[in-house]
């Protein structure tokens, strides 16, 4: 069994692991605990009491952090030549189509969003079985297949990001980074939470959100009670 570091034991000291934290208490204590020199993010981890496999439990939507979540977030939008000065004006990092379709089927995914239309998704198609595994497939429900490309690389660099439930029931996210304040992490929890209780699919049964933790980067989770998000 690997030895505990120093500032490993002074970290676990400061958390108790039974209690569930009010939210402003937990975003607070974020901060005491990382030690990482870099500027780690902050992420959430929330446990539904929903079936994935089935598609009526299926959890998936978006949501716009009213603090961004502090990543610089490069988007390629493939759109047609009358519609890349409306992308480059949104400030869209790659614009174009056929010349960076070749470069995916060449193996270039750095990027973290891609904005496309839905006149093109006949050629991106093809694309799937690179994009879908690394979360980068257009979708109509995300917003990222619209005709409206400007206002929707607007979105996405001023904080607006999609999520899915996983296989297990759970749904994982940045929204934040521990340089923010923690009113901006109370803020931003607090956005994300709403978007996820509006989400709720009828067919689900039982406790609904049967947990929340927050965490960084490399620190330990702080499970945050449920009922404080909602006050």
């Amino acid at each position: 069994m690997a030895r505990l570091t120093k500032n490993r034991k002074l970290i676990l000291e400061k958390i108790d692991p039974e209690k569930a934290y009010a939210l402003p208490e937990a975003a607070a204590l974020l901060k005491d605990i990382t030690t990482q020199k870099f500027d780690a993010s902050v992420d959430i981890d929330v446990r539904l009491g929903v079936d994935p496999r089935k598609s009526n439990q299926m959890v998936r939507g978006v949501v716009s952090l009213p603090h961004g979540t502090g990543k610089q977030i490069r988007v390629l939008v493939l759109c047609t030549p009358d519609k890349e000065a409306e992308a480059k004006d949104s400030g869209a990092d790659y614009v174009g189509l056929d010349e960076y379709i070749e470069k995916i089927k060449g193996g270039w995914t750095d990027v973290d969003v891609i904005i496309t239309m839905p006149s093109v998704m006949g050629k991106i198609g093809a694309l799937g079985r690179i994009l879908g595994p690394r979360g980068l497939m257009p979708n109509p429900k995300s917003g990222t297949v619209t005709m409206d490309v400007g206002k929707a690389v607007g979105e996405v660099k001023q904080g607006k990001i999609d999520f899915k439930v996983d296989k297990f029931g759970i749904i994982h996210t940045a929204i934040g980074k521990v340089s923010f304040t923690p009113e901006k992490i109370v803020d931003n929890a607090k956005e994300f939470m709403s978007t996820i209780y509006k989400l709720k699919p009828a067919a689900a049964k039982g406790t609904y959100v049967k947990s929340i933790y927050l965490s960084t980067t490399m620190s330990p989770g702080l499970k945050v009670d449920a009922k404080s998000i909602e006050e």
